[in-house]
């Protein structure tokens, strides 16, 4: 029979606890999500409701709102973010990574100094920018502005720092180009990095309300953080409809990291991610 080591025992009830500690608010929130507004108002605050669970508070939101457009809009502009944002940043972080071009270190500095700028400083600009093109109200409206992200750039360049170039220096010596190289060679060893970015940014494209809430004006376009502040189910503050909206909004999100999980997981582990 194996011993029991008592340090593997205080971590695991040290890393219950604060697994427990993480989980409460949003357990909170659907608790009270389940409440009538009475009982989700009441003080003193109590788990158990006195008048029961009940459902009503999330028919009243899917009849006062278009929740299952909003969530497929939702899904077209973060797969649509994400899918851009990994193209252009693999790209980008490989030439900064193994090629040698003329001004290759001002533009890497110029990429990692524009990590600090908060984007809401370019919001009037590219507001501007898209009346020009004419795609306010559209779906390259809200999805062109969040495809550039810097971050990205920089991790994905970093993770390619360690990839061996012997690997590189084989494929060339069978006559591959620096883009063949790129598509069969590197991002086949980049799979938990491109895993773990490209879940980041679906989940910070999915979760963005600010930019599509300015870009859209036409309910049909609306992604779901937008269209659920367009719903009121009553008057002053309403605990159980907020509760509700929000478990409806994170329910999505919730549903990929328990697909990717072991992606994220991995991906964290063998990147900068993690503090490494």
């Amino acid at each position: 029979m194996r011993s029991i080591n008592p340090g593997r025992v205080v971590a695991f009830a040290v890393l219950a606890l604060l697994s427990l500690l993480m989980l409460a608010p949003f357990l909170w929130a659907i608790n009270t999500s389940f409440k009538t507004e009475t009982d989700a108002g009441a003080s003193p605050v109590t788990i158990l409701p006195e008048g029961g669970y009940t459902w009503d508070t999330y028919v009243d939101l899917f009849q006062m709102g278009s929740i299952p457009t909003w969530m497929i809009n939702s899904l077209i502009v973060a797969t649509g973010v994400t899918i851009i944002t990994l193209v252009i940043s693999a790209l980008a972080g490989y030439a900064f990574s193994r090629l040698d071009f003329t001004g290759r270190k001002l533009l890497l500095g110029l990429t990692v100094a524009s990590i600090m700028v908060p984007g809401t400083i370019f919001i009037v600009p590219l507001f501007d920018e898209m009346l020009a093109f004419n795609m306010v109200d559209t779906y390259w409206g809200m999805i062109l502005p969040q495809v550039v992200a810097p971050v990205m750039v920089f991790i994905l360049k970093r993770f390619f720092d360690n990839i061996p170039r012997e690997l590189e220096d084989a494929a060339r010596v069978d006559g591959a180009g620096s883009f063949r190289i790129f598509l069969q060679i590197v991002l086949p060893l980049s799979r938990p990095i491109i895993a773990a970015v490209a879940i980041f940014t679906f989940v910070g494209a999915w979760n963005n309300f600010l930019w599509p809430y300015i870009v859209t004006n036409d309910p049909d376009l609306m992604t779901l953080p937008v269209g659920l502040e367009t719903v009121s189910t009553g008057f002053g503050v309403v605990f159980a409809e907020n509760m509700a909206k929000s478990v409806l909004a994170a329910l999505p999100l919730i549903v990929v990291f328990l697909f990717f999980q072991r992606q994220i997981i991995k991906g964290i582990a063998t990147t900068g991610l993690g503090g490494q």
